[in-house]
């Protein structure tokens, strides 16, 4: 796992298919609002049913996920303030956590990638300023 820092809070983690290791692997903080984890789990295991409680949250930036189904993304990760802090290649199967930071991508040909946040989503307007 690559972990990206500012001002000594990771900021951006990158998860790569090895480090998805048997039964269930969480790579967030519990305080963190993206909460990212991964399964790995032998043939015919069975998981307890179960349903999330109403938990009252309040999240005051949106973070976001992304999966990297097919090809690639050069991704470059910055502070609040817009300084690069690192660039690097997000790979096919491997997952980008970013939490509290700015980010830019170059998207490589024929590349798919489901893009996860938190939510409700108030429009790019409100969400978003691009530097």
């Amino acid at each position: 796992m690559k972990e990206v820092f500012d001002r000594g809070e990771v900021v951006a983690r990158l998860i790569r298919q090895d480090d998805i290791k048997e039964g269930l692997s969480f790579f967030s903080k519990d305080f963190e609002s993206l909460q990212v984890g991964a399964w790995e789990h032998s043939k015919d295991t069975i998981l307890p049913r179960h349903i999330h409680k109403i938990v009252p949250r309040t999240f005051q930036r949106t973070n976001e996920t992304l999966v990297v189904m097919f090809g690639e993304v050069d991704a470059t990760i910055y502070s609040l303030d817009g300084d690069a802090l690192d660039s690097f290649t997000v790979h096919k199967g491997e997952i980008l956590i970013l939490l509290n930071c700015g980010h830019g991508y170059y998207v490589h040909d024929g590349t798919q990638v489901i893009e996860i946040k938190n939510g409700p989503y108030p429009g790019a307007e409100q969400d978003r300023e691009r530097f």
